[in-house]
């Protein structure tokens, strides 16, 4: 059987979630009727990540095995699309190995958070921003991201409940910069854990309100305490944006 990879993206405004849950509307869900209804039979889809209710993605991977040769890779954007609801669509599909797991082959993660920072965000942009109504110092807020980089425990930023077996992860690269009238927080690693980024935007937003900087945050990366922690940030401002397959893959 071909193993495909598509490229998804999704306003995650209406659904619970990309994993399937009783009776929830889930995007694995959606997708994976369309795809039932495409081939005849179910067929599993496998993702690259988890993203909560209302949570939003531009890249989202996600893998399944095709048991029909009947289509091009390059139609199923086309057909699937022609069927699914408008708030799911699929940007690319190609072909990959058959031990590809679009999880497991996953080399790092990106995630954007887009903040409104004006007195009154547009009606249209609310699903999409995080509305502070209020300036930021954008160079306290980008020394503060600058440490979080590396191998480090993120135990700080974990949501009560998180069952990850370690609190450790990769971070790459994080940080802030305007696009239009939005300010964007950036950042990579290799995995995250439960609310993680949802989590380090909120604090490093009320720290920097707060007037901390970058040694008074480090104090609270080093404390490995959720409740040094600030406040989590509301899901509508988060977007999984990219998957990379490219390079080594860090375990979490």
């Amino acid at each position: 059987m071909r193993n495909i990879l598509l490229i998804v993206s999704y306003d995650g405004t209406n659904f619970c979630g990309w994993q399937k849950q009783n009776d929830q509307r889930t995007v694995q869900e959606e997708l994976e009727k369309a795809l039932a209804f495409i081939h005849k039979q179910p067929v599993e889809l496998f993702g690259s990540g988890r993203t909560d209710s209302g949570v939003h993605a531009v890249g989202q991977a996600a893998n399944f095995f095709s048991p029909i040769d009947s289509i091009p890779v390059e139609n199923y954007p086309c057909a699937l699309n022609s069927i699914l609801p408008r708030d799911i669509r699929i940007m690319s599909a190609k072909q990959v190995s058959e031990d590809f797991n679009s999880r497991f082959s996953a080399t790092s993660r990106t995630y954007h958070y887009f903040i409104h920072c004006g007195k009154t965000a547009f009606a249209h942009q609310l699903p999409y921003v995080w509305s502070i109504r209020r300036p930021v110092d954008i160079d306290r807020l980008n020394r503060m991201a600058a440490l979080l980089h590396g191998e480090m425990d993120c135990a700080t930023f974990a949501a009560a409940g998180d069952q990850s077996l370690s609190t450790f992860r990769y971070i790459e690269k994080a940080r802030f910069f305007y696009e239009d009238d939005k300010l964007v927080f950036e950042i990579c690693a290799n995995a995250f854990l439960w609310k993680m980024v949802r989590s380090i935007v909120g604090s490093l937003i009320y720290y920097e309100k707060k007037g901390f900087d970058a040694e008074d945050f480090a104090g609270i990366i080093e404390s490995h305490d959720r409740s040094k922690a600030g406040p989590t940030a509301p899901s509508e401002g988060l977007f999984l944006w990219e998957i990379s397959f490219e390079g080594t893959r860090r375990h979490p």
